[in-house]
């Protein structure tokens, strides 16, 4: 028998995507959709692709119209899912596509988000290194779970492994992320036009305010950072989707270019969903369009003494949606690549 969902913001761009990828999936059948302003409306009014859904209408994101479903997924503005997932029984399965239950030091939060903590859920990258394993180890039965931020997923899991195998410094680690606009979301901004962005590459949120730096940190410190420390600059291009993220950090001493590789290898040689290329190979982000996959090239630049990682990602799929049913699969006792597709779709 299929578990009943709820999908909570289902007109944005992040809720779209979830309901693509939902509606393969054999054991969760979506039986409630939600939005703000559009509610009232017929779902393929705002997503004319999912024709799977005709007959859904979207319907207002209270407590009582999500309560009495299996699994609610919150694909809502950071700010907006505590209050709500407060209001949800304990048994129910909230993943947070959101913010609000990310982070583990309400001091972070204070410093980059503003206004009253939430508290903070089970993680969920399973792939994360941790002391202990992996974090899927502790997905297992969780009934809430926080989905990573789509930029937090593309540097973590191009930097984990050298971190974790005390390969590269932990400190002035840098990354710059080529990125689509979809992930700024669906609401209309002067900055995300066509006219604006076609043509023109710019970056945004720079000098270590962007809102995922201390999610970044975070995780890199899980997986044996110490207390890393990261500059973080992401670039707005003319992509409709997609992230490629190309991360550098120090080599450490004693450290050289086949005992990087090895430790890459090592890392994912078991990971469904994260794949190193072959030495010289390096990924593009229209590689992992459509796909819950991160492509990762690896290459240790001699001279500088530092190690290069660039990882490609969607950022609705891996970095979202596919995040967070692949968390829904290991918290439910399901296969973990269940309904999650690792093909990218080309041209």
């Amino acid at each position: 028998m299929s578990l009943s969902v709820a999908v909570a913001g289902a007109s944005g761009y992040a809720g779209g995507e979830l309901l693509r990828l939902l509606a393969q999936h054999p054991e969760l059948e979506v039986r409630t959709v939600t939005a703000h302003s559009n509610a009232g409306q017929p779902l393929l009014a705002v997503h004319p692709h999912l024709v799977s859904f005709a007959d859904l209408v979207l319907q207002p994101t209270a407590p009582e119209v999500l309560a009495g479903h299996d699994v609610v997924f919150l694909a809502l503005p950071h700010g907006a899912s505590g209050a709500l997932a407060a209001q949800l029984p304990d048994d129910v399965l909230v993943l947070d596509c959101g913010a609000d239950h990310r982070l583990e030091r309400a001091s972070d939060w204070a410093d980059y988000y503003g206004g009253e903590w939430a508290g903070s859920w089970a993680y969920g990258l399973p792939e994360l290194i941790t002391p202990g394993g992996r974090r899927r180890d502790e997905l297992a039965g969780a009934r809430r779970i926080a989905v990573p931020g789509c930029n937090v997923t593309s540097i973590t899991l191009g930097l984990q492994p050298g971190i974790a195998a005390g390969l590269i410094e932990p400190v002035d680690l840098v990354s710059v992320l080529a990125v689509g606009p979809s992930g700024a979301g669906r609401a209309l901004r002067a900055n995300l036009l066509a006219s604006e962005i076609l043509g023109s590459a710019s970056a945004y949120q720079v000098g270590g305010v962007h809102r995922h730096t201390p999610e970044i940190v975070q995780n890199l410190r899980t997986a044996g950072g110490g207390e890393p420390t990261i500059s973080f600059t992401p670039v707005l291009v003319p992509m409709s989707r997609g992230i490629l993220a190309t991360s550098t950090a120090r080599l450490a001493p004693g450290a050289d270019a086949s005992a990087v590789r090895a430790a890459w290898e090592a890392a994912y040689a078991e990971e469904p969903f994260v794949h190193l290329l072959p030495e010289g190979a390096f990924p593009a982000s229209g590689d992992a369009t459509g796909a819950n996959t991160c492509l990762v090239g690896l290459a240790v630049d001699e001279r500088a003494g530092r190690v290069v990682a660039v990882s490609a990602i969607d950022n609705l799929v891996k970095g979202t949606a596919g995040q967070a049913i692949q968390a829904a699969n290991l918290a439910l006792g399901l296969p973990e690549t269940l309904a999650l597709p690792v093909n990218g779709v080309a041209p």
